[in-house]
Protein backbone atom coordinates (compact mmCIF):
# COMPACT_ATOMS: atom_id res chain seq x y z
CA UNK A 1 0.00 0.00 0.00
CA UNK A 2 1.24 3.26 -0.71
CA UNK A 3 2.11 6.16 1.62
CA UNK A 4 -0.72 8.50 2.04
CA UNK A 5 0.21 12.35 0.97
CA UNK A 6 -1.03 15.63 2.73
CA UNK A 7 -2.63 17.36 -0.24
CA UNK A 8 -3.93 21.11 -0.82
CA UNK A 9 -7.40 21.55 -3.49
CA UNK A 10 -9.01 24.69 -4.45
CA UNK A 11 -11.91 25.24 -7.41
CA UNK A 12 -11.56 27.46 -9.90
CA UNK A 13 -14.58 29.35 -10.20
CA UNK A 14 -15.96 32.08 -13.07
CA UNK A 15 -17.84 35.07 -11.82
CA UNK A 16 -18.95 37.03 -14.50
CA UNK A 17 -20.39 39.87 -11.90
CA UNK A 18 -18.13 40.11 -8.83
CA UNK A 19 -20.22 42.42 -7.13
CA UNK A 20 -23.33 39.39 -7.14
CA UNK A 21 -20.85 36.91 -6.21
CA UNK A 22 -22.54 34.39 -8.13
CA UNK A 23 -19.85 31.73 -9.76
CA UNK A 24 -19.58 28.45 -11.82
CA UNK A 25 -17.04 25.57 -10.82
CA UNK A 26 -14.85 25.14 -14.11
CA UNK A 27 -11.86 23.78 -12.40
CA UNK A 28 -9.22 21.98 -9.61
CA UNK A 29 -5.93 23.10 -9.02
CA UNK A 30 -4.01 20.51 -6.75
CA UNK A 31 -0.68 20.86 -4.57
CA UNK A 32 0.95 17.76 -3.43
CA UNK A 33 4.59 18.55 -1.82
CA UNK A 34 5.65 15.32 -1.18
CA UNK A 35 4.87 14.20 -4.68
CA UNK A 36 6.16 17.85 -5.92
CA UNK A 37 3.02 18.23 -7.77
CA UNK A 38 1.16 21.31 -8.86
CA UNK A 39 -1.31 21.01 -11.73
CA UNK A 40 -4.98 22.15 -13.01
CA UNK A 41 -7.62 20.71 -14.37
CA UNK A 42 -10.41 23.15 -16.17
CA UNK A 43 -13.36 23.07 -18.51
CA UNK A 44 -14.78 25.83 -20.55
CA UNK A 45 -18.49 24.41 -21.48
CA UNK A 46 -19.58 27.48 -23.63
CA UNK A 47 -23.03 26.88 -23.73
CA UNK A 48 -23.52 26.24 -19.90
CA UNK A 49 -21.14 29.63 -19.60
CA UNK A 50 -23.44 31.08 -21.90
CA UNK A 51 -26.47 30.37 -20.12
CA UNK A 52 -24.78 31.05 -17.04
CA UNK A 53 -23.86 34.54 -18.05
CA UNK A 54 -24.17 35.53 -22.05
CA UNK A 55 -21.62 38.31 -22.22
CA UNK A 56 -19.03 36.74 -20.63
CA UNK A 57 -15.76 36.47 -22.81
CA UNK A 58 -14.88 33.45 -23.87
CA UNK A 59 -11.26 33.85 -25.22
CA UNK A 60 -10.43 35.68 -22.13
CA UNK A 61 -11.55 33.15 -20.43
CA UNK A 62 -9.56 30.97 -22.04
CA UNK A 63 -6.29 32.66 -21.30
CA UNK A 64 -6.67 33.35 -17.93
CA UNK A 65 -7.42 29.27 -17.28
CA UNK A 66 -4.83 28.48 -19.60
CA UNK A 67 -2.04 30.59 -18.07
CA UNK A 68 -3.19 29.08 -14.40
CA UNK A 69 -1.93 25.67 -15.89
CA UNK A 70 1.08 27.18 -17.08
CA UNK A 71 1.99 28.55 -13.83
CA UNK A 72 0.82 25.14 -12.46
CA UNK A 73 3.64 23.39 -14.47
CA UNK A 74 6.34 25.97 -13.86
CA UNK A 75 6.33 26.32 -17.93
CA UNK A 76 8.62 28.96 -19.55
CA UNK A 77 6.15 30.70 -20.93
CA UNK A 78 4.72 31.34 -17.26
CA UNK A 79 6.59 34.22 -16.51
CA UNK A 80 8.46 35.38 -13.44
CA UNK A 81 5.54 33.75 -11.36
CA UNK A 82 6.20 30.21 -13.12
CA UNK A 83 9.60 30.44 -11.98
CA UNK A 84 8.79 30.72 -8.48
CA UNK A 85 9.17 27.47 -6.04
CA UNK A 86 6.43 24.86 -6.56
CA UNK A 87 4.36 26.03 -3.06
CA UNK A 88 5.17 29.46 -3.87
CA UNK A 89 2.66 29.14 -7.15
CA UNK A 90 0.07 27.58 -5.44
CA UNK A 91 0.01 30.23 -2.73
CA UNK A 92 -0.10 32.53 -5.83
CA UNK A 93 -2.57 30.90 -7.46
CA UNK A 94 -5.01 30.32 -4.93
CA UNK A 95 -4.38 34.02 -2.84
CA UNK A 96 -8.03 35.86 -3.18
CA UNK A 97 -8.76 37.94 -5.66
CA UNK A 98 -11.89 40.02 -7.13
CA UNK A 99 -12.00 38.87 -10.38
CA UNK A 100 -13.84 37.16 -13.42
CA UNK A 101 -11.74 33.24 -12.95
CA UNK A 102 -11.47 33.55 -8.39
CA UNK A 103 -10.71 30.34 -6.72
CA UNK A 104 -12.49 28.90 -3.36
CA UNK A 105 -11.09 28.65 0.02
CA UNK A 106 -7.69 25.68 0.05
CA UNK A 107 -8.92 22.49 1.22
CA UNK A 108 -6.52 19.52 2.55
CA UNK A 109 -6.69 16.04 2.42
CA UNK A 110 -4.57 12.62 2.37
CA UNK A 111 -3.81 10.41 -1.32
CA UNK A 112 -1.87 7.59 -2.35
CA UNK A 113 -1.63 9.39 -5.90
CA UNK A 114 -2.22 13.56 -6.41
CA UNK A 115 -3.04 12.80 -10.01
CA UNK A 116 -5.72 10.52 -9.48
CA UNK A 117 -6.87 12.44 -6.47
CA UNK A 118 -7.01 15.58 -9.10
CA UNK A 119 -8.97 13.35 -11.50
CA UNK A 120 -11.64 12.35 -8.75
CA UNK A 121 -11.87 15.82 -7.03
CA UNK A 122 -12.40 17.17 -11.09
CA UNK A 123 -15.41 14.76 -11.57
CA UNK A 124 -16.85 15.57 -8.38
CA UNK A 125 -16.66 19.08 -8.24
CA UNK A 126 -16.54 20.60 -12.08
CA UNK A 127 -18.17 18.10 -14.11
CA UNK A 128 -21.23 16.36 -11.98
Amino acid sequence: MSERQLFEYAVIRVVPKVERTEFLNVGVILFCPGEKFLQTMFVLDAARLNAFSPHINMDELDASLCSFREISLGAPNAGPIGKLAIAERFRWLTAARSTVVQTSEVHTGLCTGAAEMLEKLFKELVLT
